[in-house]
């Protein structure tokens, strides 16, 4: 990696290869670079799938770096039939983070984004443009609601109750919720008469904050405010001084020109104007693959890894001293004899996994055996394990030992099915019975907008008995949930200020506190009958729990861990498990 770090830096422009390379070598050597000052760096992958686990991988070895992924807009790679708002938001975030970092004056080295060729071939809106037409808004400062509202709809905002992805905001009294394009989550403004009283970010799904601002940014709609003329390749939005690591040349350059050949074919009449502005650019802006490899990375140090090709070719080279993890089958004396010798060859083994349960039966399955066994577990997931001769370590993975399935994790978008408080709001209709849990059963009557404290907060009004109205603030959906009863038996309204709903509970408590009375005397019973107990886990045991395809959820490892219990124990087991379909109850 030293080697490699002083090439880079020893030619403004030089196209460096590497051999070698195993395994996630790569982006551990990535990795290194990175802590020795060198970057930030684009890594073009030959798919969506390498670049995901590349990311994936980096991005668990270095938690405190900005890991960043750039996907194509649609879908499906290529294929243009449909848009997907959050790739587009992630695309244009990750996109103007690399060109920011350049023009702050203090350029971070520890910044990386991961893409692919499909993702390539897609124009950007130009950062400079955006930069340009986006809205500023600062806490302390006026901010009139109409203009910002105005402003909002010119540069292609709709406006909705409750936002859920970008390009959307709502106004509700003195609270504004604006979700912007490049940014993971959605910014809430609250006002004081017209001052920003605070700004901060919050998650849709819970409504809840998740961190202070001082000062935002709202960038346009990407997808429909900007013309063909503010797009440019995706490398010229790219800073010069950015690294680049190129995977397979010759495979990515066949991919970009499938992709090119696939959206350049589209017909006029084919191609949404409000959508599509990035198929309208590549049609009128004839670029060739020769142009996206020269002249886009004519100003960019260049790695290369792979085959090499008529495009790029390498002023020097770097070997390195790597092979893949072996295969193991789920052959334990076999692993064992391999990380004997490892040792002897004075080679460090290192075991990585992706949490500490799986540590914990490697350890079980080696006392099991017998075996003294020289390892370093790593409670971080890496895609893939190999052995590094020149710096004598070993760096094995659980999932390949087990042969489980590795899965990468991609950003997700929220969906309007998703946001569990606003969606009992959509549930509801004026009418509907409802249930607080301190104030008992009301009728639902739709929102309101209230002043309270000189804030105008939008509230649920609730009717009670006598025609009594109660406001609940929207933060404290979490209190109400629809009346479940008898099918076609209208409940009776609670009366609020009276003790009724008390003592209701109060009873309630009190009736199940008799049939848990019950249940022990029962229980008590059943645990002096003799049942078999079962021995604890073994070898055999440890192994086929370790070799599951997907790791327990803490739900299903809870349920395990309760039915082992039970199983063990000198009486019969009462346990019942539940679950819906899909979710796991045969593995447990």
């Amino acid at each position: 990696v030293k080697l490699l770090q002083q090439a880079l830096l020893a030619d403004q422009s030089p196209t460096i290869g590497v051999s070698g390379l195993a395994g996630s070598g790569k982006s551990f050597a990535l990795s290194g670079l990175m802590l020795s000052g060198c970057g930030p760096w684009l890594v073009i992958a030959p798919d969506k799938e390498a670049a995901a686990y590349i990311q994936n991988t980096i991005a668990a070895l270095l938690p405190d770096a900005d890991i960043l992924f750039i996907p194509d807009s649609f879908k499906r790679p290529g294929l243009i039939e449909e848009i997907i708002s959050s790739q587009v938001m992630e695309r244009t975030e990750s996109v103007n983070k690399l060109f920011n970092n350049s023009t702050t004056g203090y350029q971070k080295a520890s910044m990386l984004a991961v893409t692919y060729p499909e993702a390539i071939v897609e124009s950007v809106i130009s950062p400079s443009s955006v930069s340009k037409q986006q809205i500023q808004i600062k806490k302390g400062e006026d901010l009139g609601v109409e203009g910002l509202l105005s402003l909002l709809v010119d540069i292609g905002f709709d406006r909705v109750d409750f936002v859920y992805e970008p390009g959307q905001f709502s106004i509700r009294g003195g609270i504004i919720d604006i979700f912007s394009f490049g940014n993971e989550w959605p910014f809430r403004i609250e006002l004081f008469d017209e001052e920003v009283e605070s700004i901060r970010l919050f998650d849709p799904l819970t409504q809840l904050s998740q961190r202070n601002l001082s000062l935002i940014n709202i960038i346009p709609n990407v997808q429909t405010h900007f013309d063909s003329r503010e797009y440019i390749p995706l490398l010229e939005a790219i800073p010069s001084s950015t690294f680049v690591w190129i995977m397979e040349p010759g495979l990515i350059i066949d991919r970009y020109q499938d992709s090119w050949e696939r959206l350049s074919s589209i017909r006029a009449i084919d191609i949404d104007p409000e959508q599509h502005a990035i198929v309208r650019f590549i049609k009128e802006k004839q670029f060739t693959p020769t142009h996206f490899l020269i002249d886009g990375l004519k100003a960019m140090r260049v790695i290369i890894e792979g085959d090499t090709n008529e495009f790029l070719q390498p002023t020097s080279m770097i070997p390195f001293k790597m092979k893949s993890q072996p295969s193991f089958n789920k052959n334990f004396p076999l692993l064992i004899d391999d990380l004997k010798n490892q040792t002897k060859l004075g080679r460090t083994n290192y075991i990585f996994t992706a949490n500490a349960r799986q540590v914990e039966r490697f350890y079980s399955i080696f006392e099991d055996l017998g075996a003294q066994v020289q390892f370093i577990p790593i409670t971080k997931s890496i895609h893939e394990g190999f052995i590094d001769s020149s710096a004598k370590v070993v760096c094995y993975t659980d999932h390949q030992i087990f042969e489980r399935f590795h899965q990468y994790h991609l950003r997700r978008g929220f969906t309007k099915d998703q946001a569990l408080n606003v969606r009992l709001l959509r549930e509801l209709q004026p009418g509907d019975f409802v249930t607080h849990i301190d104030h008992g059963i009301g009728k639902y009557s739709g929102l309101e907008k209230i002043n309270i404290g000189g804030h105008v907060q939008e509230s649920v009004r609730l009717f009670y008995k006598n025609n009594d109205i109660l406001y609940v603030s929207i933060h404290s959906l979490h209190k109400i949930s629809k009346f479940v009863g008898k099918d076609g038996t209208e409940p009776v309204l609670s009366k609020l200020g009276s003790d009724a709903w008390e003592n209701l509970k109060r009873k309630t408590k009190s009736k199940v506190k008799d049939i848990a009375r019950e249940l022990i005397k029962l229980y008590a019973l059943r645990k002096n009958a003799p049942g078999f107990a079962f021995e604890p886990d073994g070898y055999l045991q440890n192994e086929l729990e370790a070799s599951f395809i997907y790791e327990d959820t803490p739900d299903q490892f809870k349920a395990t861990q309760d039915v082992k219990e039970d199983m063990e124990k000198a009486h019969p087991m009462d346990r019942l498990i539940c679950g819906d379909v899909g979710f796991g109850k045969t593995e447990v």
